[in-house]
Order: C-alpha cells, then sequence, then structure tokens
C-alpha cells in the first residue's frame, strides 16, 4: 500500500517492463549483490524512483519477513502498476534464481563426490562475502557520514557481532534510540537549517 504522500503509481512502465527488469536482475544478480544492483538500475539508470525512495523502500523491506529484494520488488511493482505490478515484479526476480537453484541442485547431486564441487562452493562463499561488503558500503555510504547514524550502526554492530545479543533485542534497544535521535523536532517541521 502506498503512502499517502507518495505519487500515484505511474501507467507510464508496463508490466512487461517491470517483469523484464527484474526478470534480468533476479538471472544477474544471483549469488548476492541484488539490493546494490536493484538500486543502481531503479535509481541511477531509469529513474522509476530516487535515492530517498529506494533507502525508504529497503528499510521497509527489511521489517517485513522474506528476502529484502523480493520485498523491493514487490513494493516497486505496487508503486509503478499497483497488486498486479507487485505480483509481476516478484515473479520476474524469482523465476531465474529457482531455475537455477533447481538446475545447481541437480548438478550437485549428479557430482557431489567430485573433489572439485567443495572447491566451487568455497569460491562462491568468497564471492558472495564481497558482494555483501560492497553492498553494505555502497547502500550505508550516506549513513556512515551523519554521525546519529554512525552511533546506531556502531551501537547495532557491537550488540549483533561482539556480544552476539538476538536482533530482536538488538531492535528493542536501538529503535526506541533511533525514534529519539531523529525525533521530529520545531527546526525540522518548520523547515530552518538543521
Amino acid at each position: 500500500m502506498a503512502a499517502k504522500n507518495s505519487p500515484a503509481p505511474s501507467t507510464n512502465i508496463g508490466l512487461h517492463q517491470i517483469f523484464w527488469q527484474f526478470l534480468v536482475v533476479g538471472a544477474i544478480s544471483f549469488g548476492g549483490g541484488i539490493v546494490a544492483y536493484l538500486k543502481e538500475l531503479l535509481v541511477t539508470r531509469d529513474h522509476w524512483v530516487d535515492s530517498d525512495e529506494f533507502i525508504v523502500m529497503l528499510s521497509i523491506s527489511q521489517t517485513m519477513p522474506g528476502l529484502n529484494s523480493v520485498n523491493i520488488a514487490i513494493l516497486m511493482g505496487d508503486r509503478l502498476r499497483g497488486a498486479l505490478g507487485a505480483w509481476v515484479a516478484a515473479i520476474g526476480l524469482l523465476l531465474p534464481g529457482a531455475l537455477i537453484v533447481l538446475a545447481i541442485g541437480f548438478l550437485y547431486g549428479a557430482n557431489s563426490d567430485h573433489p572439485m564441487a567443495n572447491h566451487v562452493l568455497g569460491g562462491i562463499a568468497a564471492a558472495a562475502a564481497a558482494l555483501l561488503t560492497t553492498v553494505t558500503w555502497n547502500l550505508g555510504e550516506r549513513t556512515f557520514k551523519k554521525r546519529k547514524s554512525l552511533v546506531l550502526l556502531v551501537l547495532t554492530f557491537v550488540l549483533m557481532s561482539i556480544v552476539k545479543w538476538p536482533l530482536y533485542l538488538v531492535l528493542g534497544i536501538v529503535l526506541p534510540l533511533g525514534l529519539f535521535i531523529y525525533r521530529p523536532s520545531a527546526s525540522r517541521q518548520s523547515g530552518a537549517p538543521q
């Protein structure tokens, strides 16, 4: 459901364009880096949304169950063409990955005893880690420059990675703190510079 102040869904972008765009993303970005690639296509290349809208969609997608990329596809499809656009975007994004997983599963099942199988999987894991690092940097670049956001980022990292708290406890601390830090102030509401 689109927010009240968001622009009306565009009818200039056809369902076939939405399907093709997400089909290509699903095929090319299989294995990692999909959110960064979505941002590159939807924000930079095709201008379907601006960077701030994309970050909002990403934030919303992270609070929803399921994969962030699928949630972004659903939100984008809904924004552009309503419920049918959401379905088309999700199917387009998931179809290539589903077919590739089936093919890899079949090949691995037939060749799991081959010594190269585990080496190939190790290489894929290393590439996926590098992609995740790149995605984190690209999406967080603006956040890293804001002190308030940096405090929340470091606190979340420490609680999750070092203290090893479960996500629900970390959210129970960081979410209220973030709401407090970014609460509306009189100067922000009046449009005065901060």
